[in-house]
């Protein structure tokens, strides 16, 4: 029996890293899940590798910075399998620049990709959970049971990071909104809760490559390795684990909190 048998999950951003080890991870323990990315052939990538190893799941692929792209998402979601369960909200990116050198445009792209990207699939999910459990609430007394949705924020995001200043705005807001979201739909049994993770081996944080903007230089790297009290980077896998504790009954009395999975790197 898996710890996500019948629910059905939308992960964001998850044709690469901890998006699609999310993904996998859910598939494992018995969830359907949409697979949601801007890019559609990663995503069918990791559709394709849930249904090889048994599972269910399709691809939605949109701009989901959009509002019109996340409503999309989630109505093919229910129209596909009549209803949402479980939404986890990671969609993100980097866009570092010192503040003086940071462009409106490098602004825009990091709150856009990481913050809107949030509000959107959530405001989008409110009928299907919200509206839902309010019609459960008045049929039967109470919501039929916990629906979840989960944050990928950043340790940074309570930190700071010189360099990121946009990112660590959109994470840190991310917080923000996990904790009010929380007291808002606690009454509809729906648990918000975040993930921060701390330096973890993605695309995001591979050593940076000329002419692109993904990746951080070698010496930042190496030095955020030598921080880490666990010996070693975080794996996207490590991130999914906690993402699906959240979204598990296991975790139905816990909501608005944030857990930083970092290895004990130190200052988080």
């Amino acid at each position: 029996m898996g710890r996500l048998d019948d629910r059905v999950a939308v992960v964001t951003g998850a044709g690469r890293g901890i998006g699609r080890a999310t993904a996998l991870r859910f598939a494992e323990e018995g969830a359907t899940v949409v697979v949601n990315d801007i890019d559609p052939d990663p995503a069918a990538d990791v559709v394709e590798e849930i249904k090889k190893n048994g599972g269910r799941a399709v691809v939605a692929a949109a701009d989901i910075t959009e509002f019109a792209g996340a409503k999309g998402v989630i109505e093919s979601a229910v129209s596909a399998f009549g209803r949402l369960d479980i939404l986890v909200n990671n969609a993100g990116i980097t866009r570092d620049k010192t503040f003086h050198n940071m462009t409106p445009e490098i602004w825009d792209a990091g709150i856009k990709i990481n913050l809107y990207t949030a509000y959107n699939m959530t405001h989008a999910a409110m009928p299907f959970l919200r509206e839902v459990a309010k019609k459960e609430i008045a049929e039967r007394g109470e919501p039929a049971y916990h629906r979840k949705i989960t944050f990928t924020s950043s340790v940074v995001g309570i930190t700071g990071n010189p360099g990121q200043a946009n990112y660590t705005a959109a994470k840190g807001a991310i917080i923000s909104l996990t904790k009010t979201l929380a007291r808002e739909l606690g009454a509809f049994r729906i648990n918000v809760n975040a993930v921060a993770p701390g330096f973890v081996e993605t695309r995001l944080t591979a050593a940076k490559k000329e002419g692109t903007d993904l990746g951080i230089p070698d010496a930042l790297r190496n030095m955020a390795l030598m921080t880490i009290a666990l010996g070693r980077p975080g794996r996207p896998e490590d991130i999914a684990n906690a993402h699906l504790f959240l979204c598990s009954s296991e975790a139905d009395y816990i909501s608005g909190v944030v857990i930083p999975v970092t290895g004990a790197q130190l200052g988080s």
